[in-house]
């Protein structure tokens, strides 16, 4: 892409994503991402009631009489976005592509991060890690980030969320949140979603479009696997295939959910025809 273009797209979707983090999520992401560690504050003199466990014997032993630790909530947070660049993400049937909406989703939870003080990373993955951006502040940080998310041509078309988890544990040392924002066409990644959540605060945001939910009836059409690039030829006048087509996306919904519920990760979906603000609303209002 030409720099002049590029950089009007990342001028339009800045417009747009910081108006919807300053206006509409400010509030809502400040209460829903709270911090988990404590940190600690300072001292004060014991108090009838207050936990022994709490004591600071240092502090004791030098005064004569008992201090007691007071920790706080560690309010800043290391947020990083695993985004999901394999081939499917080029598919949508409606007014945008998928990867349009993980673009100004990721776009808009960045410049949530930084209007909390928060530092912002992200791991763009398909069957390998093509590309880490190490959590670090400021909007300057953002924009490359935002540069990147419409700019960036992966290697693999394929994809492989169990592999990002891993790397993801593995190179962020400290407890944070992450988001992953996939539309989660892929298996095999139960046992690492949970040993990340274990760690870490994990957010599961599906985009899926329409057409991968059920096939209209538009006779012969000829359809290609973005990810394997297989093509195959499906006479969509055949009722029987599709409702098996319809039945399979929701077995496959119900698995991914309970995926989810086992792993006891929050999660949301957003369809490419419908409004990613009321998505995340709902997102944030359930963790509040």
């Amino acid at each position: 892409m030409e720099t002049s273009e590029l950089i009007k797209k990342v001028r339009k979707i800045e417009i747009k994503t910081r108006g919807l983090s300053k206006n509409i999520f400010a509030g809502e992401y400040h209460s829903a991402f709270k911090g988990r560690g404590m940190t600690f504050a300072e001292v004060r003199e014991y108090q009838y009631g207050d936990d022994i466990r709490s004591v600071d014997w240092n502090v004791t032993a030098r005064f004569g009489h008992p201090y007691i630790k007071i920790f706080e909530e560690e309010r800043e947070l290391t947020v990083v976005l695993l985004i999901d660049v394999s081939g499917s993400r080029e598919f949508g049937t409606v007014s945008q592509l998928k990867k349009d909406i993980f673009t100004e989703v990721a776009a808009t939870l960045a410049f949530s991060t930084i209007q909390n003080n928060d530092k912002i990373g992200v791991i763009f993955f398909s069957d390998k890690i093509e590309k880490f951006i190490p959590p670090k502040k400021g909007k300057k940080h953002v924009l490359h980030i935002i540069r990147e998310l419409i700019d960036f041509e992966p290697e693999s078309n394929k994809t492989d969320i169990a592999g990002a988890l891993r790397y993801f544990t593995n190179a962020i040392k400290k407890s944070s949140t992450a988001f992953i924002i996939s539309d989660f066409i892929d298996a095999n990644f139960d046992k690492d979603l949970t040993i990340a959540n274990r760690k870490h605060d994990i957010v599961a945001l599906q985009v899926y479009d329409i057409r991968e939910t059920e096939l209209p009836d538009v006779g012969l059409i000829k359809l290609k696997d973005a990810e394997t690039g297989q093509r195959i030829w499906v006479d969509t006048s055949d009722k029987r295939l599709r409702t098996t087509y319809k039945h399979g996306w929701g077995e496959g919904q119900l698995a991914l959910q309970k995926a989810f519920t086992k792993s006891g990760v929050d999660s949301v979906s957003m369809s490419t025809s419908e409004d990613y603000v009321r998505a995340l609303m709902k997102l944030f209002k359930m963790r509040a």
